[in-house]
């Protein structure tokens, strides 16, 4: 813990909002970074280290990057030969019997087995405050390199907290803006987005446009979206967007952190395309009526 309260600031955000954490349609998030490695051991202690920092704040979720127990492999390990499956299960089973301690929401980055000769899925854990994981997301697009290692998943995933809508994604699904309109089809509310987009070389375009594409993301479709990093250089850093695109608070790069963030849906943000988003979902590509003129 002396580790974490001397490495990590906590950034608070909405500090207007009188907060109470029954009230329905008001959550309180933490967006958790730190330098994922091929320790599942370490990685595990940076989570328990968090989640407490996390529930000390009265947070009801908390949200990790992407593989952030397992590692990730091409960047953290070469692959996943000889991968040590009985620890990862067991350091899974130490996250599970937290989050019921805390009685908390857990997103888990990590990665989940299937039948021999399958490849595993990179997935994120959706912990209930029962330490009971109550369903699973599979990163839909992996890139070409996590296809090496990785089954790509087939669904989505949403939940309730307070009465407010939540769905999952993990980082190269930001690239298909069709995965969003699902969500917002399905009256989501915020979105948490697991990314692994660390350990790159200086100069790399990501943490250029990676939040811009999440704001972009998040004000066609008028999310809240929290977005996790890993923290080891080189890095961007979490990011809490509101449902207009603006960027409300976030870490800094390339150090562990946690950013915590209040999120009430009756507050009401600008949303310039409410008025003909219906129409477009439902493929009427244009606003008003349309004429026929030679």
């Amino acid at each position: 813990m002396k580790r974490l309260l001397i490495c990590i600031g906590l950034l608070v955000g909405s500090l207007a909002i009188v907060y109470g954490q029954d009230e329905s349609g008001r959550i309180r998030i933490a967006s958790c970074q730190f330098p994922i490695s091929a320790d599942i051991m370490e990685n595990l202690r940076w989570i328990e280290e968090q989640l407490t920092a996390s529930k000390l704040r009265k947070v009801d979720v908390v949200h990790f990057p992407e593989c952030a127990l397992s590692g990730y492999p091409g960047a953290d390990m070469e692959t996943l030969d000889d991968f040590d499956w009985p620890l990862l299960e067991k350091a899974t089973d130490s996250v599970l019997e937290l989050a019921k301690t805390f009685k908390t929401w857990v997103i888990l980055g990590s990665i989940h087995p299937l039948s021999e000769g399958n490849k595993p899925h990179n997935c994120l854990y959706l912990i209930n405050p029962d330490g009971e994981i109550q369903d699973r997301y599979d990163k839909r697009f992996c890139t070409g390199g996590d296809l090496e290692c990785f089954s790509p998943g087939d669904h989505f995933v949403n939940f309730e907290v307070n009465g407010v809508n939540c769905g999952l994604l993990i980082c190269y699904d930001i690239r298909f803006p069709e995965l969003y309109r699902e969500y917002r089809k399905s009256d989501t509310d915020v979105i948490f987005q697991s990314f692994y987009n660390a350990r790159q070389g200086k100069g790399s375009i990501h943490p250029i446009i990676m939040h811009i594409t999440a704001q972009a993301r998040a004000a066609t479709n008028y999310f809240f979206m929290s977005l996790t990093n890993s923290s080891a250089p080189e890095s961007w850093p979490c990011y809490f967007i509101t449902p207009d695109g603006l960027i409300r608070n976030k870490l800094e790069k390339n150090v562990p952190g946690v950013l915590i963030s209040d999120i009430d849906t009756g507050e009401k943000y600008y949303d310039a395309s409410s008025t003909y988003r219906p129409d477009a979902m439902s493929g009427k590509l244009n606003s008003g009526k349309t004429v026929t003129d030679p």
